[in-house]
């Protein structure tokens, strides 16, 4: 680490924003569900800040590379999110809970983005420790997801949205505190055209599209395992726990990236983690009742997410010059968002149509063709860290 490397004022930042995501993921639809709503409605619901995340980033994302000023962006998409979702204690309406939905998340998702061009900025040559600073956001929502696993045993789910809104207040706080750093043009890419020229390079929408096919399958998960789970019995504090153990996982597999870049080629990592996602998502839709069989499933959530997002945000960082990075980024989240749109829609629909060993067969099918594209399209001069 050198000594201008901002590492824990970055680090802060990813901490207080995967909490959100800590408490977002497992409970929102259990809140939901507890305000009354049906699994199609609540589907819905959970859909709609994945549908603005399909717009959201490229908007802010084409901002940022226009003016430079990411930083900025950050700090007011941040005090945004928190202005917008203080509606919620205004009604419990579908209506008014579908555009708090949207509005807060359509600030919500400008952030992300542009923060990992900033981060990625601060670390210049260091690119490859990336994973160090963001297993941060890991701890974040380990620490998030067992304390609000445990409060709900105590309490009512009354309480989400202050839990919510404590939340965002950290996220602005710590944007705060960030110093600003501007990307250097990679050289790979240098001289290439602007981001179409650059979009349409061997394996690129390739691997967008196998982006926009994982986050998919992860719809079943994110919308309905904490209902799952506690249909089959599991208590909620122990729900958290096992929350908490994927993202544990993820953390020991940040730890270790930067030497699996090193061995294995970003193709080899994205093809190994879609085909493990396949197997995650047959073994919770059918075997879920068996804690041991559960246990496994969560711990491969390092390969399903960590490997996964570790190995995409070098690969576009690799594909994009200076000028792109923030389109480029924003094209990765509006994908994931799109995905997981789609995911949450279809799940919900199905839930309770189809069960959910079929729908989370539905989401292991989309893991498996994510894993047939990259095989297939993504150069093997995506090697080691490289990319095309």
């Amino acid at each position: 680490m050198t000594a201008a490397l901002p590492y824990w004022r970055l680090s802060s930042f990813y901490w207080f924003y995967f909490s959100l995501l800590g408490a977002t993921a497992p409970f929102l639809a259990l809140y939901f569900h507890h305000l009354g709503f049906s699994s199609a409605r609540i589907g819905e619901l959970v859909a709609i800040p994945m549908l603005m995340r399909c717009v959201a980033p490229n908007l802010w994302g084409w901002l940022g590379d226009y003016t430079g000023r990411r930083l900025a962006i950050v700090r007011f998409g941040a005090f945004c999110t928190l202005l917008c979702f203080a509606g919620i204690f205004v009604s419990h309406s579908y209506a008014w809970l579908a555009l708090i939905m949207a509005g807060h998340a359509f600030f919500w998702h400008a952030v992300l983005p542009q923060f990992e061009v900033i981060t990625l900025a601060h670390l210049r040559e260091q690119a490859a420790r990336y994973s160090q600073i963001r297993l941060w956001g890991s701890v974040g929502f380990i620490v998030t997801v067992v304390g609000l696993g445990q409060l709900f045993e105590l309490f009512s789910l009354d309480a989400y949205p202050w839990a919510l809104v404590g939340i965002m207040a950290g996220i602005v706080i710590s944007s705060c505190w960030v110093p600003n750093a501007q990307p250097q043009q990679h050289p790979g890419v240098a001289g290439e055209g602007g981001f179409l020229a650059q979009l349409r390079r061997p394996g690129v929408l390739a691997f967008y599209a196998s982006v926009a096919l994982m986050q998919l399958s992860h719809g079943p998960y994110y919308t309905f395992l904490t209902l799952h789970l506690e249909s089959l019995g599991y208590a909620r504090g122990l729900i958290g726990l096992l929350w908490a153990l994927g993202v544990v996982a993820e953390v020991v597999l940040f730890l270790v990236m930067n030497r699996l870049l090193a061995r294995f080629s970003l193709r080899q990592v994205l093809v190994a983690s879609f085909l493990l996602a396949a197997l995650r998502w047959l073994l919770l839709g059918n075997f879920a009742e068996h804690l041991a069989v559960l246990l496994f499933a969560q711990l491969l959530h390092a390969a399903t997410f960590g490997a996964f997002h570790a190995a995409a945000i070098h690969f576009v960082q690799g594909s994009f010059g200076a000028r792109q990075q923030g389109q480029g980024q924003a094209l990765y989240a509006a994908m994931a968002g799109t995905g997981g749109a789609l995911g949450a829609l279809y799940s919900g629909y199905s839930w309770n149509t189809l069960g959910p060993a079929w729908t989370f067969g539905i989401a292991s099918l989309a893991a498996l063709a994510a894993a047939v594209i990259i095989a297939i399209r993504l150069p093997a001069s995506a090697t080691r860290g490289e990319c095309p």
